[in-house]
């Protein structure tokens, strides 16, 4: 229990100088949080129905983020940025068997 305690008091405290602009051992990655889904979509030349079923999302959803008055977050946003930067990786092993 004591050893687990220590891991999260050393994460928090990282946090904590990663906030105030020091540098930190830790692993930060970055995640473009202001990504244009419509832009990412046309840039494809996919119709709001297809990109939706293509990424398993529903098109009321994509609808939402297109609009802006939702935004994508957690694993969403993951894999929108994802297909903004390799699309073609990223279809295709969307559509690779199990």
């Amino acid at each position: 229990m004591k050893e687990a305690f220590e891991s999260i008091k050393k994460g928090l405290n990282e946090a904590i100088d990663f906030a105030q602009g020091k540098e930190v051992k830790a692993k930060v990655t970055k995640i473009n949080s202001q990504l244009n889904v419509k832009r990412v979509r046309k840039n494809l030349g996919m119709t709001q129905k297809d990109f939706a079923l293509s990424l398993g999302i529903s098109l009321a959803t994509l609808r939402h983020w297109e609009r802006g008055d939702r935004k994508p977050h957690g694993p969403a946003l993951i894999l929108l940025n994802l297909v903004e930067k390799d699309p073609k990786t990223v279809f295709r092993l969307l559509e690779a068997p199990a």
